[in-house]
């Protein structure tokens, strides 16, 4: 199989997973208070632009049932608010409900509201570390031909995509995972100065949140001392 044919299965794959996922979304009905209750370090979902908390819904309930307490902030509905004023809510969440020691869990546009939220975080320490799916740190070209801000901030000349590239400190409490081809960032989702970069041997924007080595790492950065996935405390 050619990488030509191989991207274009993955694509097609790709676009289903988030077909499905989308749909149930807004069938479930849920309410994510549910899952704010548990005795171990507090995970913090930041989902994707146009996504809703729902989608990242395997993950919320695998590591809630690990006893972990997860909290979504609504405010963020589908994340289509500029970066800095989600960050500033992502804040003010954790303040309000007295959270201290969290996991952020970011996929796409989630990993940079993510990030800022980490600088912001700084004086305060609530934010321990992040893991971070298919998060364009550095831009993607796609962005610049956006007509919606909401989209067009993923430019790689951005001045979202460049401010965030000058604060280095947060990095190192960042793991980046991303599939081998993105078909939304083909620049890939590499963060230097990243605790750890993790390349999947498979493709996909979306369908990665599946990957068996995204909920590995979360449980490395949310049981263990942040080692790579597989050395995590059981």
């Amino acid at each position: 199989m050619t990488a030509f044919v191989r991207n274009a299965v993955w694509w097609a794959r790709d676009y289903l997973y988030a077909a499905v996922w989308q749909i149930r979304a807004t069938l479930n009905r849920t309410d994510p208070r549910a899952f704010s209750e548990g005795d171990r370090t507090p995970i913090v979902i930041l989902p994707g632009v146009y996504e809703t908390w729902q989608f990242m819904y395997p993950l919320i309930t695998a590591m809630h049932d690990r006893g972990h307490p997860v909290h979504v902030v609504q405010v963020l509905h589908h994340n289509r608010r500029p970066v800095d004023e989600a960050a500033a809510r992502v804040i003010e969440y954790l303040r309000a409900n007295g959270l201290r020691g969290c996991v952020l869990f970011a996929h796409s546009k989630g990993g940079l509201v993510g990030k800022r939220a980490m600088v912001l975080d700084a004086a305060d320490g609530r934010i321990a570390r992040m893991l971070a799916v298919a998060t364009p740190f550095g831009g993607s070209r796609y962005g610049r031909l956006m007509v919606l801000p909401s989209l067009r901030i993923f430019s790689p000349r951005s001045a979202t995509i460049l401010a965030l590239a000058k604060e280095r400190e947060a990095n190192a409490r960042i793991v980046s995972v991303y599939g081998e081809f993105d078909p939304h960032i083909p620049e890939g989702s590499e963060l230097a100065g990243a605790a750890r970069n993790v390349r999947l041997d498979t493709g996909g924007h979306f369908r990665v949140l599946a990957d068996p080595r995204v909920i590995a790492e979360l449980v490395a950065l949310s049981e263990g001392d942040g080692s790579p996935a597989g050395q995590a405390t059981p």
